[in-house]
């Protein structure tokens, strides 16, 4: 049983990293790894000495620190909404709708966005207009394009993430709530007293993994939604590397690029495993 989820590994997360070594050359596609010239840490240092590494960085930082406090926190409360619910087939009804999000690809949902918001034939701009306001550039303000992001990111994977809660959830021993109801508890005490820390290990695990990725905002998304006036705030990692790398050609440096993201995610996880260790819980390792 554990053959197909190891090769899976070996093949697809293992086998690659084999690629970074490309990182600390001047990669020649004709004459492969073997014969490119080593060039030491020379592409690292011209991405810190690139004009818009901050802003970059800064973007990456801003948007990830943006789903960690408004996107994270939904499938919890997703989950534990869900399990108060008694009614078996009402819930189940629920957990597929939330679910379907997620089997949208992105370019669907940036299309849903476009004519929901677009200043042209937007219904909300419509809607805005007829009760006497001025349209609203959603899609191209610096102002609201961090919005629009987060916002598209817990509708279409809030649902999604509830699963892992409600396995947690799952596991709480039932008697433990008829313990509170006899001491007098409501539903509201249960939750802070008994299910919330039922599920706290969990919680934090999804919560050291999520720092991980810290710098992953996701190309395709932001891709779909950037445009030339949101480029100040919207261009992170995913779009720098695209440009550089698969338009411009520069394999080895991008590669450089995305070993910089991973060692960043790397450090972030074992100072928030500490972290965690050091007040109490276990961990990742």
């Amino acid at each position: 049983m554990l053959i197909p989820g190891a090769l899976f590994f070996i093949l697809f997360r293992y086998f690659p990293m084999w690629g970074i070594i490309i990182s600390f050359q001047d990669y020649n596609p004709f004459g492969g790894i073997w014969k490119s010239e080593w060039v030491g840490l020379r592409h690292f240092a011209a991405l810190l000495q690139y004009d818009g590494f901050w802003r970059i960085f800064r973007n990456s930082i801003v948007l990830s620190m943006l789903n960690l406090i408004f996107f994270f926190p939904m499938p919890i409360i997703l989950a534990l909404m869900l399990n108060e619910v008694r009614k078996r087939a009402f819930k189940n009804t629920i957990q597929s709708i939330i679910y379907m999000p997620h089997f949208i690809s992105w370019v669907v949902v940036a299309g849903i966005t476009y004519l929901l918001l677009g200043t042209q034939g937007g219904i909300v701009n419509e809607f805005i207009v007829k009760v006497g306001g001025e349209p609203v550039n959603f899609l191209t303000s610096n102002e609201w394009f961090r919005t629009l992001i987060v916002s598209q990111s817990i509708w279409k994977e809030a649902g999604w993430g509830t699963i892992i809660f409600l396995a947690a959830l799952s596991g709480v021993d039932p008697q433990l709530y008829e313990a509170a109801v006899v001491d007098g508890a409501n539903r509201w005490r249960q939750i802070w007293h008994i299910t919330l820390p039922a599920i706290r290990s969990t919680i934090l695990i999804m919560l050291i993994l999520r720092l991980g990725h810290i710098l992953d905002n996701g190309f395709e998304q932001i891709f779909l939604m950037l445009s030339a006036t949101t480029y100040e705030v919207g261009d992170v990692f995913e779009t720098y590397v695209y440009r550089e790398g698969l338009v411009g050609g520069n394999y080895s440096y991008t590669t450089a690029v995305g070993l910089f993201k991973s060692v960043v995610g790397l450090i972030m996880v074992m100072a928030a495993n500490r972290l965690a260790k050091r007040f109490g819980e276990e961990g990742v390792y």
